[in-house]
């Protein structure tokens, strides 16, 4: 391995004890991962004990625990500040990379020139995660149209397919890349920093891409489970500052208020579809 191949693998971990033991067992056979980082967001079920059962034996692993969950993006940032490979992957802690998926990744986007590069998603029965490819959000659209609200993008049947957004779940990106556009929005909590790092990444004239042929299985929501108003509010609270951020300019005050009250409203819902899936 040359050393501009070696890539970085940042997992953000919260109350992920029951999925990241096997999570890094997985990092550490996959192919050029030259350093692992694991950034802890204060956790209380036995995850750091886990990963500090991992970096005893294995020198590229590093860990921070934060005492507070300061959120996911915040500590992708860390993550990244704290190695210097030339390639990132980001990595949740529920999901289990093949030995070859990074390293997939890496030349992908190296043969598209500068790229961001996702992975298709299945769950444990082999579902598809449909996050793994989709469109930008139009939250004024989905006004007029609710089944706008529905992201996702199907396979076109090639393998590698540019979209506008990839999952946050696993993305690999250049170093260079990442620094140039100043890494993840940190005023995110959680949810939809993903799709504001595919955008900008667009926006800086670099490519999103996925490899529908590198398939990786992803626990869903292992974490998020055990704290779902906590998650459902960041998650909501993420689309409306994804809307300001890019989209608010361009509408006048009643559709502002329109899309803030359509996003509000579907809140208690989430919440109570979340409880029901506990």
């Amino acid at each position: 391995m040359s050393a501009g191949e070696g890539i970085a693998a940042i997992v953000v971990s919260h109350r992920s004890a029951s999925t990241i033991d096997a999570c890094l067992r997985h990092l550490r056979a996959a192919h050029d991962v030259v350093q692992i980082r694991v950034i802890d967001n204060a956790s209380d079920d036995g995850t750091m004990e886990c990963v500090q059962r991992h970096a005893a034996v294995d020198p590229r692993i590093r860990f921070v625990a934060n005492p507070d969950n300061q959120g996911f993006a915040a500590g992708c940032n860390q993550g990244a500040d704290d190695s210097d490979a030339p390639w990132l992957a980001f990595v949740n802690p529920d999901l289990m990379v093949t030995a070859d998926a990074l390293a997939r990744l890496r030349d992908d986007a190296r043969l598209l020139g500068e790229a961001l590069v996702g992975a298709d998603l299945v769950d444990e029965a082999g579902d598809h995660d449909p996050a793994a490819r989709r469109r930008d959000p139009d939250f004024v659209a989905m006004l007029r149209n609710p089944a706008m609200r529905d992201l996702s993008v199907p396979s076109n049947g090639e393998s590698l397919q540019r979209v506008a957004a990839v999952s946050g779940a696993l993305m690999l990106v250049p170093r260079a890349l990442f620094e140039r556009i100043a890494g993840f929005d940190s005023s995110y909590r959680l949810h939809a920093e993903d799709l504001d790092l595919c955008r900008r990444v667009r926006e800086a004239g670099a490519i999103v891409a996925i490899d529908n042929s590198v398939v990786v299985t992803h626990v869903r929501g292992v974490s998020s489970r055990s704290r779902p108003v906590f998650v459902e509010w960041h998650k909501h609270r993420g689309l409306w500052r994804y809307f300001r951020k890019f989209d608010a300019a361009q509408h006048g005050p009643l559709a502002r208020l329109a899309v803030f009250a359509m996003i509000w409203a579907r809140f208690p819902f989430a919440v109570s579809r979340a409880f029901a899936r506990r």
